[in-house]
């Protein structure tokens, strides 16, 4: 199976634990390659300075966990969404097309987004 960061909505933060449950939050996917080749252009310095959480909501972080969980908060989500269609708007990818859907989703709900590193 090819590496792969996914992303999702957190309903109710308070229900959320520090585990691997991609299923209970409806997670999207973008494979690695992608992710990685995107990090080589402008999308590194602008991510590096998206406010979000490492594991939990005590450990405020820039960027997205590479290897870990990161939560996104409902303010962070429209910065994360321009990004993501700034890249989207060169690589045409489907996968960055469903995170787009699913970050306006997010942005619809005011609620907090879960990322899965590999």
């Amino acid at each position: 199976m090819p590496c792969r960061h996914e992303f999702g909505i957190i309903d109710c933060l308070e229900e959320y634990r520090e585990e691997y449950e991609p299923k209970k939050y409806n997670c999207t996917y973008v494979e690695d390659d992608l992710l990685d080749e995107i990090y080589d252009e402008e999308f590194k310095a602008k991510i590096e300075n998206l406010h979000t959480f490492a594991h939990n909501t005590d450990r405020p972080y820039k960027n997205l966990a590479y290897y870990g969980i990161t939560l996104i908060p409902p303010k962070s989500l429209k910065k994360f969404l321009d990004i993501i269609i700034e890249a989207n708007a060169k690589h045409k990818a489907k996968e960055l097309e469903m995170l787009i859907d699913k970050i306006a989703d997010a942005i619809k709900e005011n609620k907090w987004m879960i990322h899965y590193g590999i």
